[in-house]
């Protein structure tokens, strides 16, 4: 793998994750607004926030200017929450509810990193590697990474919002290897989805590594016979792994 210049990242769930479930936040936050927290109220909106992710279009828009992107980032945020409390249950006050629990993401309250990211950030920095980030994120991500020691570690960030182009579409891959001029044969893309990081990535060209903390992922049949496909039980094995490799 000598002739790897650069590993990509996933962001949310691969070098970071929710503190907690993402229903729960969500229904701390409506409590205010009079919504029961009880235990099938919380299966109800987690079934929903999947069932919502499932149907929602890919996080890319065909607007440019930094206003439209943010206005766009926020309704497609907004239909997703809305989609939820649709099925689980309206309530008074909505939008403001909203307001409030879109930008509490935007901090780093209710994200934490995994324990291993750092050092192996750092480890990677140390061998001369080019590290970047290619997510399905929204604009709020340059905050977050900012908040959780992370920004310092990456030659580019490549979202979805800015890129015009969502994973798992080859469009937004080839973006993040045009800037720093890389062959996809030359970098690795390293995130914890089949579907969006495995699969998109080596569609694209790219060595793919899947980080499945839980070991229940199936990869696809084609993926288990590729040799550009690595799945990996933490990020701690991935140094080692490129070594080896």
């Amino acid at each position: 793998m000598s002739h790897i210049q650069t590993v990509f990242f996933d962001a949310a769930g691969t070098l970071f994750h929710v503190k907690g479930s993402v229903a729960e936040i969500y229904l701390r936050h409506a409590e205010k607004y009079g919504v029961k927290s009880t235990p099938a109220m919380l299966s109800a909106v987690s079934a929903a926030f999947k069932r919502a992710f499932q149907e929602a279009p890919p996080p890319a828009f065909a607007v440019s200017t930094p206003n439209d992107i943010k206005r766009c980032e926020r309704l497609w945020w907004f239909d997703i929450v809305h989609n939820v409390f649709y099925r689980a249950g309206m309530f008074e006050g909505f939008d403001d509810y909203f307001d409030e629990v879109f930008h509490a993401f935007e901090g780093t309250a209710y994200w934490t990193l995994y324990p291993e990211t750092l050092s192996v950030l750092k480890a990677l920095k140390e061998r001369g590697m080019e590290l970047g980030i290619i997510s399905n994120f929204d604009s709020r991500l340059f905050t977050v990474l900012r908040g959780l020691g992370l920004a310092d570690f990456f030659d580019t960030v490549t979202i979805s919002t800015l890129a015009h182009a969502a994973k798992p579409s080859s469009r937004i891959f080839q973006l993040a290897l045009e800037k720093h001029a890389l062959d996809p044969g030359e970098a690795i893309h390293v995130g914890d989805s089949v579907r969006d990081d495995l699969e998109g990535a080596c569609r694209a060209g790219l060595h793919g590594v899947l980080v499945d903390r839980e070991g229940d992922q199936v990869l696809p049949h084609n993926l288990q016979a590729d040799g550009r496909a690595v799945v990996l039980r933490s990020l701690d094995d991935l140094p080692q792994r490129l070594a080896s490799l």
